[in-house]
């Protein structure tokens, strides 16, 4: 059982959405535009719009995966649907007026509901205002009371010309059983006729509720009362309901300290709440119908509601944080074929992603435009330019948190490079980060910033080389020769190789050297790089265009966890596959877990993982591995993933980041914001 006392209160909808607005609504396979009126409920539960013979679509709000409006709005491809909204004329203002709503049940089988408002720059706010109330904890965690309301809200909305409710929506809404909802009709003095109607006002939230406790008995609930009373009085006193909750419901393994029992004030709050009768109130006692409400109320979520909130310190290094990463994030299905989309990059971070994957080729004449593919695949391609639009419109909408792009850098062309620099440079503009920070400089011994200090920031993951000169975003691209390598370069003291000092250098230079020249890998090493590794091991040489940008997130080949910790550097990470992360947790989980004390990692799915099946990640959130980096495409499992998630004694301070994916397993919804525990305390078992 969560909280006795819920501290998130259900999201305010603003007047001028209950009011409603005018605007055309329009469909490009079927070139029609209808006039609408669009509105929110009062309870935020529905986005609706109705036609002017007085039909009425409803749009559940927790459906709602984005909106978007002005230049990111959907335009009409229909020449009939442009001539309606005389979009060929240069002052039509069209994008001032259009607005898009994307809503779906995951992340790959999308709607687009397109509207256009009657005025200019109302849009802006009725986007802003939609997206908050889908967005809101408690929309994507709804207790089942909520669920019940819902239906209410809707019959309720759903009215004939005279204004009445059609019982012919009670069988639709309720199909199992006809005569099983015609009973609990006629229990609630309601007419039960297939062509009869209710008014509204004989259908109260009260009437509602003994409708559905005719249409849903609940045998159990009484079996429960019988346990307390020999003689099965219809009724539970203040002192059994409170041994019910701390013997019954609360998990005995809880710090009483931290997580106290059920008080007699609390448990009288709680029959204050959930009994219908005044009598039983009056008296200390619930009876087994306001013991149902209780069951449904918000205090028995699977997920404590304080959990849901931005509760935890936020100015720890990066590297005490778990990130919720994406693998693949292009892709929309299986790992060898289907297509890519730009799309996901939106819904992964809409969702609550800050670890995005980009695996980048290069592009074809005569545009010779980078695109992002999955290597050696039939997957399709998507440009680059346009998954980096896609992540400068969502990066921030759910989050404010910085947002990591994790290259998968194939592109051997110093000018097609260059491209890719200068997109990411104009299109992210000052939410790039290009410099370190001035109080976090790149030296040993130093840590990384925190989300805090970082906010609003993207970080580019990249293999990076250092240059003294300085580098010019704005020089023409091919101003390198076409094909020239950086790497034949003279060293010394015009070029200067990153992550390499010490002992660790000459090993982690052969190993870079022998990936360079994996460009001329015979068939069989092929095969094995793809069965194990995917294309990572191919990566290319980094120019100084896109070199410049990384600065916080240097990847390197992993040697060994003795000389990660006598380089010391927070900034340098190393990816590994499940399978060697397994083999390292296997031999050596007490160093992996230092080392992600310092620095971070990076977990993926090994390449033979054709169907976007993902691993079971708690064993690398166990270690404190920071991006264990799962595929979004599918649903995968609905692991048996623990509420309370092990965080191996990583430190006293240490907050957790999470990176939990298909919470289908906990609430049947994905949860959108970053799930922030607390602080585990050192020898302690769990963070929760």
């Amino acid at each position: 059982m969560s909280l006795l006392n819920p501290v998130l209160k259900p999201p305010e909808v603003k007047a001028y959405l209950t009011q409603g607005e005018r605007f055309i609504k329009w469909d490009d396979e079927t070139s029609i535009a209808s006039p609408v009126i669009l509105r929110v409920d009062p309870k935020g539960y529905y986005l609706y719009w109705t036609y002017q013979s007085k039909e009425t679509d409803f749009l559940d709000i927790s459906s709602i995966r984005d909106t978007r409006f002005g230049k990111f709005a959907k335009v009409p491809k229909s020449q009939k649907l442009r001539e309606v909204f005389n979009m060929d004329f240069p002052d039509n203002h069209f994008l001032l007026k259009a607005l898009t709503v994307v809503s779906g049940p995951d992340m790959v089988d999308l709607t687009f509901h397109n509207f256009v408002s009657y005025k200019e720059n109302v849009v802006k706010d009725w986007a802003e205002d939609v997206l908050a109330l889908a967005k809101h904890p408690l929309t994507a965690n709804a207790p089942r009371s909520t669920f019940l309301d819902k239906i209410l809200e809707k019959l309720k909305k759903q009215l004939n010309p005279e204004g009445k409710i059609p019982v012919k929506n009670f069988f639709q809404m309720f199909p199992a059983d006809r005569k099983r909802v015609e009973a609990a009709l006629t229990a609630c003095h309601l007419p039960k006729g297939k062509n009869d109607a209710i008014n509204p006002e004989d259908l109260p939230e009260s009437v509602f509720k003994s409708f559905l406790m005719s249409l849903c008995p609940r045998p159990e609930i009484d079996e429960i009362f019988t346990s307390y009373h020999a003689k099965a009085k219809p009724y539970m006193t203040k002192e059994h309901l409170a041994k019910f909750i701390n013997q019954k419901q609360r998990d005995s393994r809880l710090n009483s300290l931290l997580f106290p029992p059920a008080r007699p004030d609390q448990v009288q709050g709680l029959i204050d709440k959930y009994e219908p009768s005044v009598i039983n109130v009056q008296r200390g006692q619930l009876s087994p119908e306001g013991m149902v409400w209780f069951l449904c109320g918000p205090e028995n979520s699977v997920l404590a509601q304080d959990k849901l909130l931005l509760h935890q310190d936020m100015t720890q290094p990066l590297s005490h944080y778990f990130i919720n990463s994406s693998h693949n994030t292009y892709l929309t299905a299986g790992q060898f074929s289907g297509l890519s989309s730009a799309e996901m990059y939106r819904q992964v971070l809409l969702s609550g992603c800050r670890c995005v994957e980009l695996d980048c080729w290069k592009g074809k004449p005569p545009d010779e435009e980078p695109i992002i593919t999955h290597g050696f695949t039939m997957t399709t391609d998507i440009l680059f330019k346009e998954a980096i639009e896609a992540i400068a419109e969502s990066a921030f909408k759910t989050s404010p948190y910085p947002v990591i792009l994790s290259f998968e850098n194939h592109v051997d062309s110093p000018r097609q490079q260059a491209k890719m620099a200068e997109y990411c440079r104009t299109m992210f503009g000052d939410t790039l980060l290009t410099e370190p920070l001035e109080r976090f400089p790149l030296e040993p011994g130093i840590p990384l910033p925190s989300p805090e200090d970082l906010q609003g920031k993207i970080l580019i993951k990249n293999k990076k080389n250092q240059f003294s000169g300085p580098v010019s975003p704005n020089k023409e691209h091919g101003g390198d020769p076409e094909g020239s390598c950086l790497s034949s370069a003279p060293t010394g003291a015009d070029t200067v190789w990153a992550a390499e000092e010490g002992a660790e250098l000459e090993e982690e230079k052969e190993v870079e050297e022998d990936d360079e020249e994996s460009g001329n890998l015979d068939e069989e090493e092929m095969k094995k790089m793809q069965s194990d590794e995917g294309t990572a091991g191919l990566e290319v040489t980094a120019y100084e265009e896109m070199s410049s940008l990384v600065n916080y997130i240097q990847p390197t080949k992993f040697i060994s966890f003795e000389l990660s910790a006598q380089s010391n550097r927070s900034y340098v990470i190393s990816s590994f596959t499940e399978l060697k992360a397994y083999d390292l947790l296997s031999k050596a989980s007490a160093q992996f877990v230092e080392y992600n004390k310092r620095q971070m990692s990076r977990i993926y799915p090994k390449g033979t993982r054709m169907d976007s099946s993902n691993y079971m990640p708690q064993m690398f959130w166990n270690a404190g591995c920071q991006m264990v980096a799962l595929n979004f495409q599918t649903m995968g499992d609905l692991w048996a993933v623990p509420v309370r998630a092990q965080c191996a004694h990583l430190c006293g301070s240490r907050a957790v980041w999470t990176s939990r994916r298909p919470q289908e397993a906990l609430s049947h919804q994905a949860v959108t914001q970053y799930q922030l525990y607390q602080p585990c305390l050192e020898g302690g078992a769990l963070c929760l």
